[in-house]
């Protein structure tokens, strides 16, 4: 995701008209915007969902206010509303694909060579997190792949932090064993970006594969 610091920067000179800034927020936060919508609509209309989530983050952006964090979170909500209205709009929730080229694709614009190697290992473990339920697979999504805490990822989903924590913790136990089944999968999950919670120390990705020695409270 880039520097905390330097994302608020950003949003910030983008609120004020600065396009540059609003380009380094987008190549910064959609490869996994992406990734969290895809786990909702699949990937034939993920991007054109996407798409429709940043008119409208680029439409209410002087509305925003808050950090990094909140931004991610804020964008997280916009991108599940355009989402579930897709959902409705075509009576069905279509299964989840698997497609890392999305991903890879996009991360490549930004000329940052560990953006690409993170997004290639976040499409391939998305590939695991279409085999969860589905909201186990939004928990993850949007703990250690969009980065959120359990409070900010309870308010996108409207769910307690509790429950969030809970389905994050199922999910990623169910990844492990996933992963243990899969040995082409060994070590996808280790490039993940940390798992940001501004009350305790970053989880690295590289846990996640020894998620049935952690508790609950670690989520």
């Amino acid at each position: 995701m880039g520097d905390d610091a330097e994302l608020t920067a950003a949003v910030l000179a983008a609120q004020h008209g600065d396009e540059s800034a609003f380009r380094a927020v987008y190549r910064a936060v959609h490869p996994r915007l992406l990734g969290y919508v895809r786990t909702l609509v699949g990937d034939l209309d993920a991007e054109d969902v996407a798409s429709e989530s940043w008119l409208q983050i680029a439409r209410d952006l002087e509305r925003f206010s808050g950090d990094a964090d909140r931004f991610r979170g804020w964008a997280a909500r916009i991108a599940r509303n355009r989402a579930l209205d897709h959902i409705r709009m075509r009576g069905r929730r279509p299964a989840i694909g698997g497609d890392e080229t999305e991903l890879t694709g996009r991360a490549a614009e930004s000329d940052t060579a560990g953006e690409a190697i993170e997004a290639l290992a976040t499409g391939r473990t998305l590939d695991l997190i279409a085999r969860l339920p589905q909201d186990q697979a939004e928990a993850v999504v949007l703990r250690v792949v969009m980065g959120l805490d359990a409070k900010t990822a309870a308010e996108t989903l409207g769910k307690r932090p509790g429950a969030v924590r809970t389905a994050a913790h199922r999910g990623l136990k169910k990844l492990a064993e996933l992963l243990g089944d899969d040995p082409e999968a060994a070590g996808v999950l280790d490039a993940l970006p940390p798992q940001r919670d501004p009350r305790s120390r970053a989880v690295t990705s590289a846990s996640v594969t020894h998620a049935r020695t952690r508790t609950q409270k670690d989520m």
